[in-house]
């Protein structure tokens, strides 16, 4: 069986990564290429074009680049009609990923789109496009699966790989002891992201957040996890002339947010994960200007923050765009980290939450891929005999 995969960013890379994995536990022999990170290279992906070329965010950032995304989504559009795999996987980056799969599926070629787009929050139109596109919808979060039921789109929820990998109850003193942190010192941790873009945003309104946060609590520290060297070099510019007492982590997100007693973390799946680390957190995030502009005039939903579109209540605050000042930020972390009976509720709600979406996702979904293949077969075969 030869299965073509693309995943256009890290969290894609991860999801795929597990995906394989599993597929190659249920079947025999399968053999996978497209597009992917190093996760997925390692688990046997052929990877035709690097990842980094489609890792891109934000309606405007996406034109400098639409020439090159249009071209590479093009050539491997056409690879494929000539060398037609068993299944199309599309890994989220939905811009990409769905125009690719209906010229596949057109041709018929079986499409499996993982991680639904947030199509139910804003461009809502776009559920016809998927239907036009994809034989199977993945979801991560339970509440999609009824919206596109709605608009006859097969789709199974599977649950969210995060919630696998971590433990209901996080371990806080490994996590420093790992880090090298003190034990019995209160650190908040500090995510702008892991975009350049991202960075350049939010990393100063963070810090600026963060000043403010001492000039209240002088007994903090801060951790600040770098996703890679470019990352680290463009904070270590913005640390400049500030006396923080921060540590600057290269990576490890995870273990930064584990050991924190509270987060400021732009919005995103690190919401996702901050609720599963069972953290108080404060979501922020600023788009640029224009993109701002769009996307808040096509959102339909109440809430950005994943914790808080899963509970259908706001558990964490979000302060987004112009709400995203340094003094706004500073006091709501300091009233989350000071929540106190408050605190234990969120836990246990946050627990709750964890429950429901730790399903196995990589078995769920390479049982509902290979469960799809196996009707398109046996369909096909009782065409033959007719």
């Amino acid at each position: 069986m030869r299965i073509g995969l693309v995943a256009g960013e890290a969290s894609g890379d991860i999801l795929g990564a597990g995906l394989m994995r599993a597929l190659k536990q249920q079947h025999s022999a399968i053999q996978f290429e497209g597009i992917g990170g190093p996760l997925m290279e390692a688990e046997g992906l052929q990877s035709r074009v690097p990842m980094e070329r489609l890792s891109v965010m934000g309606l405007v950032e996406v034109l400098g680049r639409l020439r090159e995304l249009l071209r590479i989504r093009r050539e491997l559009g056409d690879h494929w009609l000539a060398n037609p795999p068993d299944a199309f996987i599309g890994i989220d980056a939905p811009d990409f990923n769905l125009g690719l799969e209906k010229r596949l599926r057109d041709a018929g070629v079986p499409t499996i789109h993982y991680v639904s787009p947030s199509v139910w929050a804003w461009r809502q139109g776009r559920v016809k496009k998927i239907a036009k596109a994809v034989d199977l919808m993945l979801c991560l979060l339970p509440f999609e699966v009824p919206f596109y039921a709605r608009h006859q789109v097969d789709a199974r929820f599977v649950g969210h790989t995060l919630a696998d990998d971590l433990p209901l109850e996080p371990d806080v003193s490994a996590a420093r002891q790992t880090l090298g942190l003190e034990p019995d010192a209160t650190y908040l941790a500090l995510l702008p992201g892991s975009r350049g873009g991202e960075v350049e945003r939010l990393g100063p309104l963070f810090l600026d957040a963060a000043e403010r946060c001492l000039q209240r609590r002088p007994d903090l520290q801060f951790l600040l996890p770098a996703a890679t060297p470019a990352r680290r070099a463009q904070i270590e510019q913005q640390l400049e002339g500030r006396a923080l007492p921060l540590t600057l982590v290269d990576g490890r997100s995870r273990e930064v947010m584990t050991a924190s007693d509270a987060v400021l973390l732009a919005s995103g799946t690190a919401a996702l994960e901050g609720m599963l680390l069972k953290k108080p957190m404060v979501v922020a995030y600023r788009f640029a200007a224009l993109s701002w502009a769009i996307i808040s005039c096509m959102v339909k939903v109440k809430y950005v923050a994943l914790p808080n579109l899963l509970a259908d209540e706001e558990l964490v605050p979000e302060l987004l765009q112009d709400a995203a000042t340094p003094d706004n930020l500073a006091r709501t972390l300091l009233e989350q980290l000071n929540q106190g009976e408050r605190r234990q509720q969120l836990v246990t709600r946050f627990t709750e939450l964890h429950r429901q979406l730790k399903q196995d996702a990589s078995a769920q979904s390479a049982a509902a891929i290979l469960q799809l293949l196996a009707r398109r077969r046996e369909r096909a075969d009782g065409t033959a005999g007719i």
